[in-house]
């Protein structure tokens, strides 16, 4: 299993815009339910910055998440929203209580 957290800040006037791609994001997750991935997207209270942590199983070192048609729509123009530009790093779980499910 694989775990990773992506972190970064949009242009203020960006904000909105990219809400409704990870919004799109989750349409598609529902309509396809991809299994073996955990997905959760979070807003912090400056409004202008994401954070997201992704789960997935690892078989073959491919993450569903990033093979989804919105997503791509989602990652194609996301440098040209961000003010800070988006920055991954892999998790190392230590515990974990419901939060990448039962």
């Amino acid at each position: 299993m694989k775990r990773m957290m992506v972190r970064y800040k949009v242009k203020a006037d960006r904000a909105a815009e990219n809400e409704g791609y990870i919004a799109r994001v989750f349409e598609q997750l529902e309509r396809e339910k991809p299994s073996g991935l955990r997905y959760a997207s979070f807003k912090l209270a400056d409004g202008v910055s994401f954070v997201h942590v992704v789960s997935y199983e690892a078989a073959h070192d491919r993450n569903s998440l990033t093979e989804l048609s919105a997503f791509k729509g989602f990652a194609a123009g996301v440098k040209d929203r961000c003010e800070d530009p988006p920055i991954t790093a892999e998790l190392t779980e230590i515990g974990s209580y419901r939060f990448f499910g039962e």
